[in-house]
């Protein structure tokens, strides 16, 4: 039987500690509600920049591999923004870019467990030390994995950022855990071109019992060239990012997103 959640008293937060403010400054990105990051749950997802990995079919990749391309949110506006949401939402996703890089990243968590809600962090997987201690301490619910390739392609799947002994090496202590906390771990991989079916069932293949893999469609952007976005019902639009003229990563603006489809209620646009 699955683990239950565990949350934090409902509470909004007085502030953030002073150590997670280098957190705060690697945030690049907000979706105010998602329906397909958090399987059963709608949610606030939160976009860190900065990531370890090159991988071609990269979503994201303007805010993973480019940070400093883009501006910072402005913190007050994104607490007080899931201070406003966090009464209607299910759960808070802490996604990238990748997370597990950015410094200081368990005072962050610990900050939106002031807001009540559960919290689910998305990962490669090339941490594993750190999903460890994450979970150890209480700061997370869940854990997305996104398993890029059977481990013989590791090396192109991630723009040789991580080899086949390596990534090996990381995912099978992520699957370790995915063991010890059960009902607690996803899977999921995009069917890129060079991630053909006989490689989907060797993914599966590694996958502890009793876990699922999701398949995520690939479809090539004219924008982003060989990057993927992602299939809305299975994952997020590619880079959701939000911004205003009058402040830059004001995550209440309209200046717009970088998403085929209009957040509810807000004009869209597109940003950089």
């Amino acid at each position: 039987m699955a683990a239950p959640f565990v949350s934090a008293a409902p509470c909004v937060p007085a502030g953030p500690s002073a150590s997670a403010f280098s957190a705060w400054s690697a945030l690049r990105g907000v979706e105010r509600l998602s329906l397909c990051d958090w399987p059963g749950k709608t949610c606030a997802v939160l976009f860190f920049g900065g990531c370890n990995l090159r991988c071609p079919h990269c979503h994201n990749a303007g805010i993973a591999w480019t940070p400093e391309r883009h501006p910072e949110l402005f913190a007050p506006d994104v607490r007080k923004l899931l201070s406003v949401r966090s009464k209607w939402l299910d759960g808070i996703v802490v996604s990238g870019g990748e997370p597990t890089l950015v410094p200081d990243l368990a005072d962050f968590l610990a900050f939106l467990r002031g807001y009540g809600l559960p919290v689910k962090l998305d990962t490669n997987g090339s941490r594993p030390e750190v999903v460890a201690e994450l979970l150890a301490a209480g700061l997370v619910d869940a854990v997305s994995v996104d398993v890029k390739a059977p481990f013989a392609k590791y090396s192109a799947a991630t723009g040789e950022r991580l080899d086949p002994v390596a990534a090996q090496a990381c995912l099978t202590r992520v699957f370790a855990l995915a063991v010890a906390h059960p009902g607690r771990f996803f899977f999921r991989t995009t069917a890129t071109p060079q991630v053909g079916p006989r490689d989907l069932d060797a993914i599966r293949a590694l996958l502890p019992d009793r876990h699922v893999l999701t398949v995520q469609p690939y479809v090539q952007t004219s924008e982003e060239g060989s990057h993927a976005t992602a299939d809305t019902q299975t994952r997020r639009t590619r880079g959701d990012l939000v911004a205003r003229t009058d402040r830059p990563g004001d995550p209440e603006g309209a200046q717009g997103q970088r998403s085929e489809r209009p957040d509810p209620g807000q004009a869209a646009g597109r940003q950089g």
